[in-house]
């Protein structure tokens, strides 16, 4: 390819990559995204929730009246997972609201928030999307190294052409384990306690079973969480309704996982076979099985984000996080990579691709919710690599409410004192104090 066919290569169509290049089109420049995959999603094992965002919108007009998502979440579920019992919190929605229209999420569709959705379909829609508004989609080419000349980044080497491809501005989407920034130096590779590992399961059964099964109707969808049930090991549980298929799985912290010896394969069928999910899948037919790696520890494992001629985003700046109570990725690639696009046609524009110059791309993000929601959070996403959470706390919640509903004939207590009674068993007075004090700080 001539070395000036491009104003900027945008290397990743996933969220990040392509809200980036079609950012940068909507601007007038002449953008290169670069897809390792067959095609958009291909690469990609998600099938589950995206949180609600108003940046699509803002690229694609309508967006959510004409996405390919599967259901609109009305109602969410939080289930505590004991020895054969679980104690589970529900929110549900008000009725109606599995309708979007274009605007979707504006004050008049607050409990509209979220949407479960498979990426190989949504991934692939909003590329053609990208497409539709004058990037060039390149497929089967992976970026295996930068081109650097004189401190600056001046394109990407790739595989699958057998090529290098240059110009004046690089945007790397390209996932957790970032080759391109890593090479550029931007960060020397996330550890095992900054990364987790997603498993997940696809189960199919029939549109109407689903809706009878978890009591929809419409396009309504569930998503329940499930904390406890990976013996021991930091992470949890996640069930999600699509249209026709049910994506199960588990999320856990790699380096716990590697601690506890225990492979990802028996902890799934374990957690598939558990009181709270059986009775959920019974009928239905598994139909595929796959695991991918995940950022998790917040804005501590976020890199440097730019250098001259490269900018950084989603998944590979580090983008995405769990407080415990919901896990946010989709939306923060989206917006980052809005606002990679934004910054870099500006410095197109006045032909000023430097570091300085591309540094603001760190100050728009924190005025943006990406960094906010990261420092928001951070003390919750730091509690959550509390062994505690995980095992003796939900012990403790089964164990009480056990207590609580058990009826042998025997006189009745009061809550505090079978309360008291669990705490003694499991956990010391001061630990337990520190554990509120923590959670406290990052959620309160």
């Amino acid at each position: 390819m001539p070395a000036a066919s491009f104003d900027a290569i945008v290397v990743g169509a996933g969220p990040a990559g392509t809200s980036a290049a079609l950012g940068l089109a909507r601007k007038g420049a002449r953008v290169l995204l670069l897809e390792r995959g067959e095609y958009p999603g291909a690469k990609n094992m998600f099938g589950g929730m995206m949180v609600y965002s108003p940046v699509p919108e803002q690229l694609v007009p309508g967006f959510w009246a004409v996405a390919p998502w599967e259901r609109a979440v009305t109602k969410r579920v939080l289930s505590v997972v004991g020895e054969g019992s679980s104690t589970s919190m529900v929110f549900q929605a008000a009725s109606g609201s599995e309708q979007p229209s274009a605007g979707a999420g504006s004050t008049s569709d607050r409990t509209l928030t979220a949407f479960t959705l498979f990426r190989p379909f949504f991934d692939r829609w909003y590329a053609e999307q990208a497409v539709a508004g004058g990037v060039t989609l390149l497929t089967g080419c992976r970026a295996e190294g930068l081109v650097v000349r004189d401190g600056a980044v001046r394109g990407v080497r790739v595989t699958g052409i057998d090529d290098t491809v240059e110009a004046p501005l690089v945007i790397a989407c390209d996932g957790v384990l970032s080759l391109l920034a890593k090479e550029a130096g931007l960060h020397e590779g996330f550890k095992p306690e900054q990364v987790a590992l997603g498993v997940r399961a696809l189960y199919t059964c029939t549109e109407e079973e689903i809706d009878e099964r978890f009591g929809l109707s419409g396009r309504e969808g569930v998503t329940q969480e499930f904390l406890g049930c990976t013996e021991g090991v930091r992470g949890g549980g996640f069930l999600y309704t699509q249209t026709e298929t049910l994506s199960v799985g588990l999320v856990v912290h790699l380096d716990s996982l590697r601690d506890k010896g225990i492979p990802p394969y028996e902890l799934m069928e374990r957690f598939v076979a558990s009181t709270p999910v059986a009775p959920l899948l019974r009928g239905t037919r598994l139909v595929e099985y796959s695991a991918h790696l995940l950022p998790e520890a917040g804005r501590r494992m976020v890199p440097r984000l730019s250098m001259a001629g490269l900018l950084v985003a989603g998944d590979a700046a580090g983008f995405c996080y769990t407080n415990g109570l919901t896990q946010e990725g989709m939306n923060l690639a989206m917006t980052s990579g809005l606002l990679a696009a934004e910054r870099a046609a500006g410095a197109l524009s006045d032909g000023d691709l430097s570091a300085q110059r591309l540094a603001r791309y760190a100050e728009d993000l924190k005025d943006s919710p990406v960094l906010r929601d990261l420092k928001t959070w951070s003390r919750a996403i730091d509690f959550m690599h509390e062994d505690r959470l995980f095992t003796v706390y939900p012990r403790l919640v089964s164990r009480l409410m056990e207590d609580l509903y058990r009826s042998d004939g025997r006189s009745k207590q009061r809550i505090g004192r079978l309360g008291r009674r669990a705490i003694k068993d499991e956990v010391s007075l001061r630990r337990l104090i520190t554990d509120l004090y923590r959670g406290g700080r990052g959620y309160l």
